[in-house]
């Protein structure tokens, strides 16, 4: 009953479940998203419990092959929402796009090393070779240099040598030996622990210890301002689907043998992994201090990643949130509890 009420809580800005305006029958939203993402168990789910009926709307999943294909689907108007991150949509705002966001899931990856590595601090990465998802403009790597700056007092970039590239490929990798330890994303990572591996630190540590109160989103549903507000009920729709798919995700054990066939799994060690991870990820808090957690750390990111990561928003874009009612009131500490 608690994990019901704080959900809710998370989305009481954007979801007033007695007040959605009736649409008409069958209104199409396009969703973008990778083939195999994770976030395909969250349309499973509203697909199996016909939750796109119950709130009048029709979903349709564009399938993409990559990450950058949701943006490029985006901003072509091939799709209407799309999975990203509110770092791409802050720089696309200071560029003079009206795109937004709501916040999805606040899972992360960490720092893993093999169960019997040597390496018990950050010290030890020393002369090591890291791999890590994605660039070095990576949220995570940035957040992990920074990290290391302040715990021993030298970017981790100085002292080891990160290699870079696609998760599913340095995830083989490590499994091989190929590398010291590894920071990747959290379903990577989830698979990993499942196998053994351990971690030396988490993103969402890092994370808190570099001005977050709390566990902080990382990815969201995009989309056109205008396009929102000229279809506000479907985007009221669906967001209530998708509020309450997490929910059944998050409370009920036996639905995840529904969705077992899309995680690929083939032991029961890393099926309960990924479902703790996922569970893990879940966002719980108001918005706004959302918002403000994500205005610390992307100073953060500022600093490190520079203009190639930024472009012109030096800081958080306003807008970069979608705010739906009135969310002006400061965030109390009952609200946060």
């Amino acid at each position: 009953m608690k994990k019901a009420v704080a959900i809710s809580c998370y989305f009481f800005v954007l979801i007033f479940m007695g007040s959605i305006i009736p649409l008409k029958a069958q209104d199409n939203v396009r969703v973008a998203a990778l083939k195999f993402g994770t976030v395909n168990w969250v349309f499973e789910i509203i697909k199996r419990r016909k939750l796109d009926e119950k709130y009048k709307f029709d979903m349709s999943i564009v399938p993409l092959a990559s990450a950058n294909g949701s943006k490029i689907a985006l901003q072509g108007g091939s799709a209407d929402i799309v999975v990203t991150d509110w770092m791409w949509v802050s720089r696309r705002r200071a560029d003079g796009a009206h795109f937004t966001l709501v916040p999805y899931s606040s899972a992360a990856g960490h720092l893993m090393v093999a169960a019997d590595s040597d390496i018990k601090t950050l010290e030890d990465l020393r002369g090591k070779k890291i791999g890590v998802a994605g660039g070095p403009l990576d949220k995570s790597w940035l957040f992990f240099r920074a990290y290391t700056k302040k715990k021993i007092g030298v970017d981790i970039a100085e002292i080891a040598t990160p290699v870079y590239g696609a998760p599913p490929l340095l995830a083989n990798k490590m499994q091989r030996g190929e590398f010291d330890a590894i920071l990747n994303f959290w379903h990577y990572t989830a698979r990993l622990k499942a196998k053994g591996f351990r971690s030396l630190v988490s993103v969402k540590d890092m994370m808190t210890n570099l001005g977050a109160s709390g566990p902080t989103v990382t990815i969201g549903f995009a989309f056109s301002q205008k396009w929102a507000s000229e279809n506000e009920p479907m985007v009221k729709g669906f967001l209530a689907a998708i509020r309450e798919a997490v929910a059944i995700l998050d409370q009920e054990d036996e639905v995840w043998q529904e969705i077992r066939p899309l995680m690929k799994v083939k032991d029961q060690a890393t099926f309960e992994a990924l479902r703790t991870s996922f569970r893990a990820g879940i966002l719980r808090r108001p918005l706004l201090l959302e918002q403000a957690d994500v205005g610390r750390l992307y100073s953060v990111l500022v600093e490190l990643g520079g203009k190639k990561l930024v472009g012109k928003a030096t800081k958080l874009s306003p807008g970069t949130f979608w705010l739906v009612g009135d969310v002006s009131q400061p965030v109390t500490q009952d609200e946060v509890n």
